[in-house]
């Protein structure tokens, strides 16, 4: 079994996940837009630096049509994102790369055009606080900017004298009056997000000679300059005609407790008015109709103890007139397919209006879905509502950034699978065929095998599951298997993912099992509520089943087994190490081990503590069994780590030392590890710390499960 050091110096090796160097340097796609005239598409792309550090973005430009190569449109090192398209073709995106006529000014997130005529891009406002996010009307000369103000700033000129001030005295405190504080790995405050309309500003010196290519100076208009922490971590959607801003937005309740109504913004008054509020739900914005007059709404319904969240789609008629300040919409709501088992992502509007395009997780995949927003109801048990769902796409992938040629025959996306990392495709939408376009970079080549296994659980449900399998294995030479237990706990195994990618462990010579236990997205409701607020039960025994009925097969070793997981993933590693002694190892990522500790200290404890009560919480806490682990566990934490916060790393580590069956002994060893990043957060992002993550797992699992002592990372300095 090859290792992630055993590649000679300066040979290639056989794929990219035999050298965890060459993984890294993959490039990355995300995100997709398309010009108002449908000729042109641009997307992100992440390549890793000449230090292999960081990862810089860049903006390359597709050929909807797939006949020409993908080639870059911008290069910088500071990277640039968040690609949006103008009514008029020009393409805005934010960058911190200097700007060339102010070379001396501090880098910082700035808006940039790039003109559909071509040519150099250029900046078009810079702020102190920076531009976080660009969105612009598709049907009108409307652009707007998504950035942050500090609270006691009366206007930008203030706002920069105010950072100024923190930043040339190195202050960084923050005074807090409200919930939350901190989220994933930010800390919030003193700044709040607000929503800016980008209006023509005033020549300096009018009549001054210059180029051809000189441009109108543009100013910031604050649209929410009340919205206090109401923006925060907000969906928020433009009119096709850019009179109207939509948007979620937090209300805070009492009990530090909150959810999101759905407001309307006037963009020629800066008129907020609430348009759905209602107890117990909260909503977001889909996309708004071609003739402006129908807003897709997502509802998603509070938490209990008792109860799973449903999540459904409606259509809210929003008229021609901005809404009135204080006016409620429910009664104007109709609910769209209430009567379809899955939680759709509103992606788009067919031109003509006639349809919307979604995509939902979907039994290990997350296609394109067409709802048609008029005629009759659904069959099937699609019906509840207007509409009918029909499936687009056919293939076992999972669908993201979807969009819409102007003449409606087309979609475009991004498509990946457990075979392939993001690339962008074309989707007839009259038969869903699916064409790969030409991309950045090629396909990653793997070696191996994917399968799809279920089996099924004591109470009858379909325990569901990918199974990767490394070439070779075979009842003569039977594989090492991994459990990998998905995060979530609400998501599934459908879609590539670069941290916790099983073809590394593959290429070492193991098989992966990704299984989709109760908890689990794509199956129905009832898959979801049959783990809801019982983790211990029916997401640990529909592991165990799957787990079980793989084993049996002749090329799959039954003595070499180890589990895996992150977040809720590590969660329930934990909670296998305190119930079975069945597997070799456990590793077990930023995850919950006491859930009364977890519960408040987490970043959204408002959420948490409305799905589990305390008795709950203490029934499916995996601490209470730290007695019986006998399984040496691999413990992995980053401390910047809000969601789930360090504490539960530390106390999970010093209760293993001090309290399991491999308690440290009288010279203070054990079997147990702990790999703790102090500046890395939920995820290990940098990718030389990438690097030590796998290289660490892979020689905790090969001294465990192979008796093989491989070498840790010469990083780690030992």
């Amino acid at each position: 079994m090859a290792s992630f050091d055993s590649v000679i110096l300066n040979e290639k090796p056989e794929t990219p996940f035999h050298d965890l160097d060459h993984y890294l340097a993959i490039p990355r796609v995300s995100g997709l837009a398309l010009s108002p005239d449908g000729g042109r598409l641009v997307t992100t792309v992440a390549t890793l630096n000449s230090k292999g550090t960081e990862y810089c973005t860049a903006l390359w430009e597709l050929d909807p049509a797939g006949q020409q190569q993908a080639r870059r449109i911008t290069r910088s090192a500071k990277g640039e994102a968040g690609a949006v398209f103008a009514a008029n073709g020009d393409l805005y995106f934010t960058s911190a790369r200097p700007d060339p006529e102010s070379p001396d000014d501090d880098p910082i997130s700035a808006l940039w055009m790039l003109p559909s005529t071509g040519g150099e891009a250029r900046v078009v406002h810079s702020r102190a606080g920076g531009v976080s996010a660009v969105l612009a009307a598709k049907s009108a000369d409307a652009l707007f900017v998504a950035a942050s103000v500090l609270t006691g700033s009366a206007d930008e000129d203030s706002d920069e004298e105010r950072r100024k001030a923190r930043k040339d005295n190195k202050v960084a405190a923050i005074l807090h009056s409200g919930y939350p504080v901190r989220f994933w790995d930010a800390d919030l405050g003193p700044d709040q997000p607000r929503l800016f309309a980008v209006d023509p500003g005033e020549e300096k010196d009018p009549g001054k000679p210059s180029t051809v290519d000189a441009a109108a100076p543009r100013k910031l208009r604050n649209l929410t300059p009340d919205a206090g922490n109401g923006l925060r971590d907000a969906t928020s959607v433009v009119s096709p005609d850019g009179k109207t801003i939509y948007s979620s937005f937090t209300k805070p309740l009492a009990g530090a407790d909150s959810r999101s109504v759905l407001v309307a913004v006037d963009v020629a008054s800066g008129t907020r008015a609430v348009l759905l509020d209602t107890e117990g739900m909260s909503y977001f914005p889909g996309p708004v109709s071609p003739d402006n007059r129908t807003l897709v709404v997502l509802s998603e319904s509070d938490t209990t103890p008792a109860a799973a969240p449903q999540v459904k789609l409606h259509l809210l008629a929003v008229g021609d007139a901005p809404p009135a300040a204080g006016e409620s919409s429910d009664a104007a709501m109709t609910p769209l397919v209430h009567g379809w088992d899955r939680w759709p992502r509103p992606e788009a509007w067919l031109p003509d209006g006639s349809a919307i395009l979604a995509t939902a997780d979907e039994d290990g995949a997350s296609p394109v879905f067409r709802i048609s927003v008029a005629g009759e109801p659904g069959a099937s048990g699609q019906s509840g509502g207007t509409g009918q769902v029909t499936r687009l796409t056919s293939d076992a992938a999972a669908y993201t950034d979807v969009v819409v040629s102007p003449d409606g025959r087309s979609a475009y996306a991004l498509r990946s699978s457990y075979e392939f990392p993001a690339e962008a495709v074309r989707i007839d939408l009259a038969g869903g065929g699916v064409v790969r376009l030409p991309a950045p970079a090629e396909r990653p080549h793997y070696q191996g095998g994917l399968e799809r296994v279920e089996t099924t659980a004591a109470d009858g449900s379909r325990v569901p599951a990918y199974l990767a399998l490394p070439e070779g294995a075979s009842a003569g030479n039977p594989a090492p298997l991994l459990l990998w237990i998905h995060g979530g706990p609400l998501g599934s195994w459908n879609a590539w993912t670069w941290r916790w990618n099983p073809w590394l462990l593959v290429a070492r010579g193991y098989a992966v099992l990704l299984p989709d236990p109760a908890l689990s997205t794509g199956y129905g409701q009832h898959h979801i509520q049959r783990g809801w607020g019982e983790w211990g039960k029916a997401p640990f025994t529909d592991l165990m089943a799957i787990t079980d009925a793989v084993v049996q097969r002749p090329d799959i070793d039954e003595t070499r087994t180890a589990a895996m997981g992150g977040s809720f993933g590590g969660y329930m590693a934990n909670w296998v190490a305190g119930q079975t002694d069945r597997f070799k190892a456990i590793v077990t990522h930023a995850s919950l081990w006491a859930l009364d500790q977890f519960g408040p200290t987490t970043d959204s404890a408002q959420y948490w503590l409305k799905e589990m009560t305390a008795q709950m919480a203490l029934e499916n806490s995996p601490h209470r069994h730290v007695g019986n682990i006998s399984t040496p566990m691999l413990v992995i934490h980053g401390d910047k780590d809000y969601r789930v916060p360090i504490g539960e790393g530390l106390r999970l580590w010093y209760e293993l030392l001090s309290k399991s069956q491999l308690a440290a002994d009288e010279n203070g060893e054990t079997d147990h590890r702990f790999l703790y990043f102090p500046d890395e957060n939920h995820w290990i992002l940098q990718p030389q710390h990438t690097k030590v993550w796998y290289g660490v797992v892979e020689h905790f699992l090969a001294r465990t499960l192979l008796a093989k002592d491989l070498p840790v990372p010469a990083e780690l300095g030992l």
